[in-house]
């Protein structure tokens, strides 16, 4: 399936379950971290919540953990176990057509910047976006819009001349919330999950 982008100036990526299949390595990262704090992180109830920021599952799960500590350690096991980490091929397709058009390209994900970067470094994508724009670079995270209107600015592309390709429903809403048009990445990716 070729993304249709006429129209578009710029193409923003979420990462994590977008770009790339990193759902495995995120669970099992967490719940590793987590053990650590006698909390059993379940696969199925995570699984539940993909899309869910790392605050927000810590308050659906009822449990107080140091955030910024266990965001560290998390971000030191997915780091490690980055070469097994696996683009989707078709949505990186997606992104070099959008270069070979002359459109910007943007990550704008989430997730830790520290993560973020290695992940895109390991897979070799680097050489797609312009930008990655993560948690650290906007006041409020997904479905808040601050994340694609800072990739939008350092773009220099207005938002409505942005399309973002999700995975999330919090991803889906962030963009409709910025005034940018979404796809949703899921009905194209098959995790190995």
């Amino acid at each position: 399936m070729d993304l249709n982008l006429d129209g578009y100036e710029a193409l923003i990526m979420d990462w994590d379950g977008t770009m790339v299949d990193s759902q495995p390595i995120n669970y099992r990262s967490l719940a590793e971290a987590l053990k650590a704090h006698a909390v059993d992180l379940r696969e199925d109830w995570y699984r539940e919540r993909l899309g869910t920021s790392v605050d927000g599952l810590l308050e659906d799960l009822g449990v107080s953990v140091p955030l910024a500590d266990l965001l560290d350690r998390c971000g030191e096991l997915i780091i490690r176990d980055l070469p097994s980490l696996r683009p989707f091929e078709i949505v990186v397709g997606w992104v070099e057509d959008a270069r070979a058009r002359g459109l910007a390209c943007a990550v704008a994900s989430g997730g830790g910047g520290a993560v973020v970067r290695a992940g895109i470094k390991a897979t070799g994508l680097a050489h797609l976006f312009d930008t990655v724009v993560t948690r650290e670079d906007a006041d409020r995270g997904k479905p808040a819009p601050d994340l694609f209107l800072e990739a939008a600015r350092r773009l220099r592309v207005p938002p409505q001349r942005c399309l973002v390709v999700e995975d999330a429903e919090e991803g889906l809403a962030a963009a409709r919330a910025a005034g940018m048009d979404a796809v949703d990445v899921r009905p194209y990716v098959t995790s190995s999950w």
